[in-house]
């Protein structure tokens, strides 16, 4: 559904080049959540504005539903962007309109008759949750219910595709997750393919599929969640499941799906080893049970319980 190739974003900045993105290659798949993640300054959200070309990449192609947006005209990127939602992190309403009249204003921009935009914005606040507010202003809201409306306004042109920039930043934690759970119904209900940035590792945890990491413009790891949960060294999981410092010899098992057996207590007693349980953390995390746990096995039999664990499916990571 999404797919950067090449991407590269140069600003001039007092004379000299600064490189915001740099050789970024992304694939988003059609009907999935798609999280990247990363600290303020890693290039994510120029990422963002230049996969619906708000910022026209120096150099790369970026292609949204089968159409290279990258080599349209001002006048065909203008209507390819009619099917690309946009939700920003601190709402952007118009304060002199009403909630009705801020999910309309896109529809009236793309011209939609009187009676059908009366009847989509009715549709799209009952979609929401805000059928009560259409006559309430920006400024009656709460943070949560701001970004029910921006969500609202988003899906006004039925995008194919929603980019959504930081979105839950600037809520709390109890509004945060109202928020993420719409989205995931959204995604759910309408098949809608959502690309979203952030620097909570909560948002990806909660509802992303899929999930990149990015720094210093460049993406350093990309993947289904799953496929990054399994990966040796992957950045993803010491972050999704942060555990004490590791020394020489101690063990790292990260498990997906599997954290209903009871594969530790087993191999303790199938090759009767130690097990010293130094640290973990279990999650439900793309719909699976997640966890990682450090070990510090002895025995004479240390060896065969290590290639037992990893001949279940666990990623076994001994530290050097």
């Amino acid at each position: 559904m999404i797919d950067v190739l090449g991407l590269r974003k140069v600003y001039r900045d007092r004379g000299r080049e600064v490189t915001a993105v740099e050789r970024v290659d992304l694939h988003v798949r059609e009907g999935e959540i798609f999280g990247v993640l990363g600290q303020s300054g890693a290039g994510k959200s120029t990422l963002l504005r230049c996969v619906n070309l708000l910022e026209r990449p120096t150099e790369g192609t970026v292609t949204v539903a089968g159409q290279e947006l990258t080599a349209l005209g001002e006048a065909q990127l203008r209507r390819a962007r009619q099917r690309i939602g946009m939700v920003h992190q601190h709402f952007a309403l118009l304060s002199s309109r009403t909630v009705a009249g801020n999910v309309a204003f896109p529809l009236e921009v793309m011209g939609t008759g009187r009676a059908e935009r009366a009847r989509r914005v009715t549709e799209l606040l009952e979609l929401v949750g805000l059928a009560d507010k259409a006559k309430a202003h920006p400024a009656q809201l709460s943070g949560g219910q701001k970004q029910r409306v921006g969500i609202a306004r988003a899906l006004a042109g039925n995008p194919a595709v929603l980019l959504s920039d930081e979105a839950t930043s600037a809520l709390d934690p109890g509004t945060t997750q109202s928020i993420l759970a719409l989205l995931k119904r959204l995604n759910q209900e309408l098949g809608l393919t959502i690309l979203l940035i952030t620097h909570e590792m909560n948002v990806v945890k909660s509802i992303c599929d899929s999930a990149a990491i990015m720094r210093d413009g460049r993406i350093e790891e990309s993947g289904t969640i799953p496929e990054l949960l399994a990966k040796p060294g992957s950045r993803l999981a010491a972050e999704l499941f942060p555990l004490p410092p590791a020394e020489p010899g101690d063990i790292t098992i990260t498990f997906t799906g599997q954290a209903d057996e009871p594969v530790v207590s087993q191999v303790a007693r199938t090759f009767d080893v130690d097990i010293n349980i130094l640290g973990g953390a279990l999650e439900k995390v793309a719909g699976l049970s997640a966890g990682r746990l450090r070990l510090r096995l002895s025995g004479t039999q240390r060896a065969a319980a290590l290639t037992h664990l990893a001949e279940r499916g666990l990623l076994v990571e001994e530290s050097r």
